[in-house]
């Protein structure tokens, strides 16, 4: 599959703490380039000028009204009757499929704390998304289903940063599985941003474990 010209992509900065959208439109593709149009400031309706060596995660759709997402970087600038900026365009199987109904679950380790009333518990995710995460309990624990916790997440990035997200939660169920026990937890209260960098987290983790399975002996 490959980005058609004419195609709307949508870009969202990486690994900055404001949350801000772009839309532009591919002019020309040649090789693993995309030559898009100045984009726009979604919110501002201002022209974006991005500096060269700038990443972002774009997203667009196909004529099938599917989504997909690819992790990019500014490389360069073309002139000609239109001025173009020019994207990396990563391999078509590294884009991910975006689900819109609901956030993307990843299946990955993540430290979280808990605190619980007098409470507090340092325990690691089996999965993780935007809405919601699933840890491994270690030993007994005083909350139950239904009771109101506060995480901390840490979200442990490639390039060296460490985010971390401070929200309310609600414990949805705790169960048994492969003589593990299991919380599942519901975010209650996370804002724009640290979702934002929630769902950064799990599409980068994502793509690591997709290139995993396309080549599980070069990771």
């Amino acid at each position: 599959m490959e980005i058609k010209i004419g195609t709307h992509l949508q870009l969202e900065p990486t690994y900055t703490e404001q949350v801000e959208k772009f839309r532009c439109k591919v002019v020309e593709q040649q090789d693993h380039i995309l030559y898009i149009d100045y984009p726009i400031n979604m919110a501002t309706k201002k022209t974006a000028f991005l500096i060269d060596g700038s990443e972002f995660r774009a997203t667009f759709r196909t004529e099938d009204k599917q989504s997909f997402a690819f992790n990019t970087e500014v490389i360069g600038r073309k002139a000609g009757n239109i001025p173009m900026i020019m994207l990396h365009c990563p391999k078509p199987e590294e884009f991910i499929k975006i689900q819109r109904r609901e956030y993307v679950r990843v299946e990955t380790p993540v430290d979280v704390a808990i605190q619980f009333n007098d409470y507090k518990y340092q325990l690691v995710t089996v999965d993780i998304s935007a809405g919601g995460l699933a840890l491994i309990l270690k030993g007994e624990v005083a909350f139950n289903d239904g009771d109101e916790i506060k995480l901390t997440i840490v979200l442990p990035f490639a390039n060296g940063d460490v985010k971390y997200v401070i929200t309310d939660a609600t414990v949805v169920r705790i169960f048994e599985k492969d003589d593990k026990r299991i919380a599942t937890i519901q975010l209650t209260d996370t804002d724009d941003v640290d979702q934002q960098h929630i769902v950064r987290f799990c599409f980068e983790r994502q793509l690591v474990n997709r290139r995993k399975e396309v080549n599980p002996f070069n990771v």
